[in-house]
């Protein structure tokens, strides 16, 4: 019988190359991200950064940055900070980004039930119901964080079981409930406004965002439908790898769908950007 040594598995900068792969790819989305606001900052009355309120918009990039950023807290040894830190803000800032998607997609909904004639649709249009959409939402899955934490915090484990060769540092997420309650209540509006995007995606519309929604929530809703069963049959660094490339994977598609037709158009078809086209458009 002699002593077996075993070392710490997790995410390391040092020694893996996953890591290096994953700081490029959020340093290229987040520096894309700061871009197209640059762009939204700077091109502020025109109508395709007017179009489906502006604000919300705004609050939409910043939300993405920040998700972006949050995987940092993913990366590197584990910690009880860390651990409490990766899953709130990932759910909080995440809860923000589809909270803004289903709020444009709301007002193109109204905006499409109201253009017939007396309907009862035509006194909920205006901007500052987006926004309310935007805060209830978010503030919805703070208060489910606030009890996750307050009941049962993740926190640091270290795993001697799982491979006799090495001891996987991770986070216990304490409450499996609280969890998956939290990706649950994301799955539950990213489906509501699949659904509400997918009913008016015909809608003719110069700069109408509802193809650009309903792309974006089949791409976010398909990667974490894919995830969850990879998720859990992984373990130790490769679990936390796989909620990192599902994070990456479902920002990136919200953000090319909903920005990229604008941003072309803002670069490539300035033209469109005005309000003569817009009503040239609509008189034809």
């Amino acid at each position: 019988m002699k002593c077996v040594p075993k070392h710490f598995d997790f995410l390391s900068y040092e020694h893996d190359a996953l890591v290096i792969i994953f700081i490029a790819v959020i340093l290229f989305f987040s520096i894309l991200t700061l871009f197209i606001l640059g762009k939204f900052i700077f091109c502020w009355n025109t109508p395709i950064v007017k179009a489906n309120n502006r604000t919300v918009s705004f609050v939409l990039l910043i939300s993405i940055l920040l998700s972006f950023l949050c995987v940092f807290l993913f990366l590197g040894r584990p910690e009880n900070i860390t651990c409490i830190l990766r899953q709130t803000s990932f759910s909080i800032f995440f809860s923000i980004t589809v909270s803004c998607v289903l709020s444009k997609t709301i007002t193109v909904f109204i905006a499409f039930k109201a253009t017939k004639p007396n309907s009862f649709w035509k006194k909920w249009m205006g901007i500052k119901k987006g926004n309310y959409v935007v805060f209830i939402c978010s503030s919805v899955q703070v208060l489910i964080c606030c009890l996750w934490l307050s009941s049962s915090p993740p926190h640091q484990e270290l795993d001697y079981h799982t491979y006799h060769e090495k001891i996987i540092i991770q986070c216990n997420e304490g409450s499996d409930i609280w969890f998956y309650s939290v990706l649950g209540y994301m799955g539950l509006l990213a489906a509501v406004s699949f659904l509400l995007a997918f009913m008016v995606r015909t809608l003719p519309d110069s700069f109408n965002e509802a193809q650009s929604i309903t792309f974006s929530m089949l791409v976010f809703c398909s990667v974490w439908i894919a995830m969850i069963p990879v998720y859990l049959s992984t373990k130790g660094k490769y679990m936390v790898a796989v909620e990192i490339f599902a994070i990456l994977t479902s920002c990136g598609g919200i953000l090319s769908c909903l920005f990229f037709p604008k941003v072309y158009i803002l670069f490539l078809k300035p033209g469109r950007n005005s309000r003569t086209f817009i009503l040239q458009k609509r008189n034809i």
